[in-house]
């Protein structure tokens, strides 16, 4: 198959680069931004994408590519770092900027290019970069400008370009355009991905690595724990699979009857349903600290997979997990080493999940997909839409959506509360129109009145966004008076509550969930 290579220098969105031109069923493949080039493994490249990074092109650890990219007879295009990169390194000059360029900036087109085709010759741009050109390099022309800075160029004689801003990120105007035009207007790449595709690779790819043996997917019951459960089931033999659902007492409203309903509707064989809720409010007692939490939990998921595996004496079989690429990401182990670690999923940075990793003892089928690609995955896979559309709920759950320390008390208060902003979406008709909707508790408490009498009340926020792929995010904008109707509701009905606040912060900056 052809396919566009992407070198990841530890942007936050690299995979959004594959994500968008999968879009366009352009098949794409992140690997480190140092890999070795070898021309004899090309035959079926044809073009490379450098991405953007946290690093600056000046720093002693920046990273670099391979110097033999430059001697290929393939397109390049430059993101953000990979701009200045390319800048850099064939003699041009880069300097930090007194000011972070963050945010929307409009684009205007200074010459023709295919890189162009089809685009305005105005439009709004997505930037984030600390640095600039301030010289191009010998053999290279300038073909846009931001507002302030230089935002694309091209090599005059070889197929080289660059772009200062994100493209792949939906906050940009024709992004996925634009990329679209480089791999195939200039590219000539042929558009051959689709997720049935994916569906076909991943059975052949479980299967070779399976075997006969064993697997067990620790279950949430979410859209991507149901999903892997679901794909595991079609592809292996059912006795094979074993699905355990934990109830850690931070599930939502009813979580664990919903489950086991879902599951045994699945046609699962090994179905096996653990009480450990005293456990993890045990374990999570006096811990306040979120990255805290996240380890706490992930580890305790572990020992008891560990604990219950023993017990049903299925010895050292595969782990199934349900891990996004935005786990992997936010995580800090996306494709190369130079990521950031924006917050700890438990599936992922807890040090019993790496041993297990380490063995090649993890099945993660969902590793390379996003939100969207997985409800599509899940509608290809038979399940009902019901649950491929369901809000996603985090591998934490709600001791993530508690600030500060986390307790009995305060769970079933969440609980109640958050029971009530759902069904209100959907007796609205507004579940469907929001990509994920929850309920937060903050540690403070606030005076109220009640009837005649003063009172201290918890503090409630309720977040709704709207999103693709859950890496960028934008608030959704209520009417009024259903966040008025709505808070009503929740300080009437749930006592200890005294006041509700609704989260109008996007991602970025923010994250979708407070912790």
């Amino acid at each position: 198959m052809e396919k566009i290579l992407i070198l990841d220098f530890g942007s936050q969105t690299t995979q959004l680069i594959a994500r968008r031109l999968r879009e366009r069923e352009i098949y794409a493949e992140i690997v480190p931004g140092d890999t070795r080039i070898d021309p004899k493994a090309l035959n079926h490249i044809k073009g490379i994408i450098l991405s953007g990074s946290p690093s600056s092109v000046y720093s002693e650890e920046a990273p670099k590519p391979d110097p033999s990219l430059y001697t290929l007879d393939l397109p390049l295009l430059g993101i953000c770092y990979g701009f200045q990169r390319i800048t850099k390194d064939f003699g041009g000059e880069v300097e930090a900027l007194d000011t972070r360029e963050y945010g929307r900036s409009r684009i205007t087109l200074e010459r023709e290019s295919p890189l162009f085709k089809g685009i305005p010759d105005s439009f709004l741009s997505w930037m984030s970069h600390g640095d600039s050109i301030s010289r191009l390099a010998p053999g290279f022309e300038l073909i846009a400008e931001s507002e302030h800075h230089p935002a694309a160029f091209r090599h005059k004689e070889k197929r080289i370009y660059g772009l200062q801003f994100h493209p792949e990120v939906t906050h940009c105007e024709f992004g996925t355009d634009i990329l679209h035009n480089f791999a195939v207007e200039i590219c000539n790449c042929r558009r051959e991905w689709s997720i049935i595709q994916f569906l076909k690779q991943e059975k052949e790819e479980i299967l070779e690595k399976v075997g006969s043996n064993k697997v067990l997917l620790l279950i949430s019951g979410g859209v991507d724990s149901t999903v892997v459960g679901a794909l595991l089931l079609s592809t292996l033999k059912p006795e094979q699979v074993y699905l355990l659902y934990i109830d850690t007492g931070l599930m939502r409203f009813e979580e664990t009857e919903e489950v086991t309903e879902t599951l045994r509707s699945l046609g699962a064989k090994n179905l096996f349903i653990l009480s450990a809720e005293e456990r993890f409010l045990q374990a999570l007692e006096g811990i306040t600290d979120p990255e805290e939490k996240r380890r706490i939990i992930g580890d305790l998921f572990i020992t008891l997979q560990e604990e219950e595996i023993n017990k049903l004496g299925i010895g050292n079989s595969f782990l199934a997990q349900g891990t996004l690429y935005t786990d992997l990401i936010e995580s800090g182990k996306g494709v190369g080493n130079k990521a950031k670690v924006i917050k700890s999923h438990h599936n992922v940075r807890s040090p019993l999940v790496e041993a297990k990793r380490a063995a090649g003892l993890i099945i993660e089928p969902l590793s390379k997909l996003y939100k969207d690609e997985v409800r599509s995955l899940g509608l290809n896979l038979g399940l009902p839409e019901k649950i491929v559309y369901r809000h996603p709920f985090p591998g934490p759950g709600l001791a993530v959506r508690i600030l500060g320390e986390v307790t009995k008390e305060k769970c079933d208060l969440l609980r109640e509360a958050d029971k009530l902003f759902i069904s209100e979406l959907k007796k609205r008709e507004l579940y469907n129109k929001i990509w994920q909707a929850f309920c937060v508790l903050l540690p403070i408490r606030s005076v109220g009145v009640a009837g005649d009498l003063r009172e201290y009340g918890y503090v409630l926020a309720l977040r709704a966004i709207v999103s693709i792929d859950g890496m960028t995010s934008d608030v959704y904008p209520f009417d009024m008076q259903d966040l008025l109707e709505i808070s009503a509701l929740i300080t009437n009905k749930v006592k200890k509550i005294g006041r509700v606040v609704y989260d109008i912060s996007s991602k970025p900056p923010a994250t979708i969930e407070w912790e």
